[in-house]
């Protein structure tokens, strides 16, 4: 099933699944579009919007078609049956098909697969061969002036999309992957190198076509452990973050391998972004204004975090099920949400006050996107991560659910994506507070219970947590004093931390080496004349003044551990024991 569903402010919703392609209006009716003419086929491997949403193209197992999105007109229909791989350039001006490589069965070099055409005069102006799906498709820039490809370790430039000619190549020792920057001309280059015999891997960034002199290079960052790459630039090509990761984590502590996340901009500026809790690092976002990013990170429950373009954090969300992070289009909304392996529960913050705006839950929810008016949601259940309970739900940021669709039995859904557009189409709104109409109300999803013994179930039950959840706080600084020079920020963290290190060891001694370590506490002489009662006392006295260093440390702000806080409420019964000690009782 393929569905266009034709929302407000005439956005649609590209479904696709296994019983065929339809357009449908909406909301409020959805109801089926008289201009689409249905396609029930199957066998729909594939489909695409073009970047501005003009242009719609699908495969269904028999021809390829591209028709106009807004009235559903027949442009072009190729035949490619087997196209399992679509993509329409920035300006629309040429589709990329991409189909399984195969060779003969004599061990014969197969034919090209992956053809470009023309879409005005609807002809193939140049096939290549790419074996791997693997990053197929050519990348363009916004203003088609650059095309790129990945061929045997080197970046080969074409220009005005004339395929025939390689402008310019990129070779470096073994180019793995590369990111072109959004915007348009002069274009900027990001290039992955991965680190072999010791050395360690790279990423350089070039501005087009500067790559031949040997310090043309705009920046460059190199670091260990990395065994893939995620390139990420801003919208206004300053900057990028690259998540560098390790299929393995050698200490053992995580089965995800590891991550590091580093920050590259243009002026040639790097820096290693420091995270404050220890795990794995499931997302980075940029946000629409690429002054400021958000990562999702650390073992669960996890930490999110907003940082500006100096790596400092500018506002913690504490902690929380989650392992992903949205912008919204316009940049004025943040959504973090635990999808997968989670339970759906979704936070809608406004990043401008950084105040909570709902909290609405997806369960079973495999896909979330952003409509690009900022005020639409689409969360789906799509197959093959899950076979079951396939549909989708249409909500507003608020958290009511607008539409609802689930599939028929024994059919499955396999894509949900919104119709985009340009930028500025949909200027940002003022942000609602209060929950919009909607044909649905948002199911609060009970929480399972837990198991209880036969003999505990009639008894209070006691609530208790593995994990204490950190609460949201602001990082911005509160004073207006001038700012330090970095390296006196440098020595105050490094003091900070020193401290931060003393006082927690401090923390964690048993209360026998406390008193060890404090010589200038003169002993209490008083005795009982009984050896075995002095010597109890002694050893309770050890305990209460083990309670009164972490009443200090509880006073100064830190965070105690469980079992600290049950040794603090036991203060009084240990009094009680030694009052009795001493009168003999």
């Amino acid at each position: 099933m393929c569905l266009l569903h034709t929302l407000t402010s005439d956005v649609a919703v590209r479904v696709r699944g296994s019983d065929g392609i339809q357009l449908v209006q909406g909301p409020p009716k959805f109801t089926n579009h008289d201009s689409f003419q249905n396609d029930s086929s199957k066998n729909c491997k594939v489909s695409t919007f073009s970047r501005d949403g003009k242009l719609f193209g699908w495969c269904n197992g028999e021809a390829t078609n591209i028709v106009n999105s807004a009235d559903s007109t027949l442009l072009h229909s190729f035949d490619l049956p087997k196209v399992i791989g679509l993509e329409i350039s920035p300006k629309n001006t040429i589709l990329a098909t991409w189909q399984t490589y195969t060779t003969g069965k004599d061990g014969t070099a197969g034919v090209p697969n992956l053809q470009l055409y023309d879409l005005k005069t609807g002809k193939c102006v140049k096939s290549f061969i790419q074996k791997k799906m693997q990053n197929w498709s050519p990348c363009w820039s916004e203003d088609e002036k650059i095309c790129a490809r990945n061929v045997n370790n080197e970046v080969h430039f074409f220009e005005d999309n004339r395929f025939d000619t390689i402008a310019n190549k990129l070779h470096l020792q073994k180019v793995s992957d590369f990111e072109l920057s959004p915007g348009d001309h002069p274009c900027k280059v990001a290039v992955y190198v991965p680190g072999s015999k010791g050395a360690p891997s790279f990423v350089r960034l070039y501005q087009y076509p500067n790559f031949s002199e040997p310090h043309s290079a705009l920046a460059n960052k190199s670091f260990f452990k990395a065994d893939r790459v995620t390139i990420l630039w801003n919208s206004k090509a300053t900057a990028v973050l690259v998540t560098a990761s390790t299929d393995v984590d050698k200490t053992g502590a995580s089965y995800y391998g590891e991550q590091t996340l580093h920050y590259i901009a243009v002026n040639g500026e790097s820096a290693a972004v420091q995270l404050p809790k220890n795990g794995p690092i499931y997302d980075v976002v940029w946000n629409k204004n690429a002054t400021e990013f958000c990562a999702v990170y650390g073992f669960m429950p996890a930490k999110a975090t907003v940082f500006n373009l100096k790596c400092d954090p500018i506002f913690d969300f504490g902690t929380g099920p989650r392992n992903a992070a949205f912008y919204s289009p316009q940049g004025h909304i943040l959504v973090l949400a635990g999808f997968g392996n989670l339970r759906g529960q979704m936070e809608v913050w406004d990043i401008k006050n950084y105040k909570l705006i709902s909290k609405p839950t997806a369960s079973d929810a495999t896909y979330f996107a952003w409509c690009p008016n900022g005020e639409n949601i689409v969360t789906a259940t799509c197959s093959p991560r899950l076979r079951v309970g396939n549909g989708y739900k249409i909500w507003h940021y608020t958290g009511s659910i607008l539409h609802k669709y689930d599939v028929p039995d024994n059919t499955e859904l396999w894509q949900v994506s919104w119709q985009p557009f340009k930028d500025g189409i949909f200027p940002a709104k003022p942000i609602s507070y209060q929950p919009v109409p909607g044909e649905k109300t948002a199911e609060e999803s009970k929480p399972a219970q837990a198991y209880r013994p036969p003999a505990l179930r009639n008894k209070p039950v006691t609530s208790y947590k593995l994990h204490e959840d950190e609460p949201p706080q602001s990082s911005k600084p509160l004073s207006t004093e001038k700012p330090m020079s970095k390296t006196a920020l440098k020595n105050q963290k490094k003091r900070e931390a020193k401290k931060a290190t003393k006082q927690e060891n401090k923390a964690d001694e048993p209360a026998e080496q406390v008193l060890q370590s404090n010589q200038n506490i003169a002993p209490d002489t008083m005795t009982t004349g009984d050896p075995e009662t002095d010597k109890k006392i002694k050893n309770l006295k050890k305990k209460l003044k083990a309670i009164e260093q972490l009443k200090e440390l509880q006073a100064s702000g830190k965070t105690l551990e469980k079992n600290q806080l049950e040794k603090i409420q036991k203060e009084e019964a240990l009094l009680k024991e030694i009052e009795d000690l001493e009168l003999g009782e």
